[in-house]
């Protein structure tokens, strides 16, 4: 299997996973860079995935069904227009011999969906949408903290070696945020150093793991002592349980600059 992202608008990634034959893709919020990609690379679109209902994630998902007659799969109580079958949490779906599993990770919509497969070319495969980010996590348009804290903590329970497909090149700005945090943090240091030389050469950071979001990013860290100790500081209050630091952090990150 082949996992490729295709760069659209400023900063976001469709993701494809094909096998040289057939594709499926992951939140195509334009249709002709992706309709282009494919035939070049002479694949047939077979399914396509929408994690949630966001224009950026949605638009070009008519056009491509249209083109091609792939089976569309998004949540089932989101204003996705179009042919659709609707899925929600611990539905299963089989697709180019995969095994794939819905997953629920409401918080930045109130539907978000996320498609897991335990096996792809020998390590697990997570496309996430807006959900999780490397380093970061979505804005709250829809859901809760509550919401959120259960997913990100539902997504980090899964394997290490899970590859994490984000769809936004958020890592540095994410980064950025997480060092104000934990600036001795040394995977954090490395990670960072990593990902600088990686956008300097116009590489992707992503994907990113499961494993590495857990030792740098703080949205899946709001039960470490460093995290909490930060946030009290920036608040100047005393947080007395994880929904609360996770609140807070989140509300720091939307007017961090």
């Amino acid at each position: 299997m082949h996992l490729h992202p295709i760069p659209a608008f400023s900063d976001n990634y469709i993701w494809v996973l094909h096998d040289q034959q057939r594709a499926l893709v992951v939140d195509p919020g334009t249709a002709d860079a992706v309709w282009h990609w494919l035939q070049q690379q002479g694949l047939a679109l077979e399914a396509i995935f929408i994690t949630h209902q966001h224009a950026d994630h949605t638009a070009g998902v008519a056009q491509l069904q249209q083109a091609s007659g792939a089976r569309v799969f998004g949540p089932a109580l989101e204003a996705v227009s179009g042919p659709l079958q609707r899925v929600g949490p611990g539905d299963p779906i089989e697709l180019l011999g995969l095994s794939f599993q819905v997953l629920g990770v409401a918080g930045h919509t109130a539907d978000h969906l996320a498609f897991f497969c335990p096996e792809v070319d020998g390590a697990p495969l997570l496309f996430c949408g807006d959900t999780l980010f490397s380093g970061g996590c979505g804005r709250l348009f829809e859901g809760t903290p509550a919401q959120m804290l259960d997913s990100l903590t539902r997504l980090g329970a899964l394997p290490d070696a899970t590859r994490v497909c984000c769809a936004h090149e958020y890592t540095l700005a994410n980064l950025k945020f997480a060092l104000t945090l934990e600036p001795c943090n040394d995977d954090l240091l490395r990670y960072n150093a990593l990902c600088e030389q990686l956008r300097e050469q116009n590489r992707p950071t992503l994907p990113s793991t499961i494993g590495l979001e857990k030792r740098i990013n703080p949205f899946l860290r709001s039960r470490q002592a460093a995290v909490q100790q930060a946030v009290q500081v920036h608040t100047g209050c005393v947080l007395r349980d994880e929904l609360a630091v996770f609140t807070a952090l989140r509300d720091w990150k939307n007017i961090f600059k």
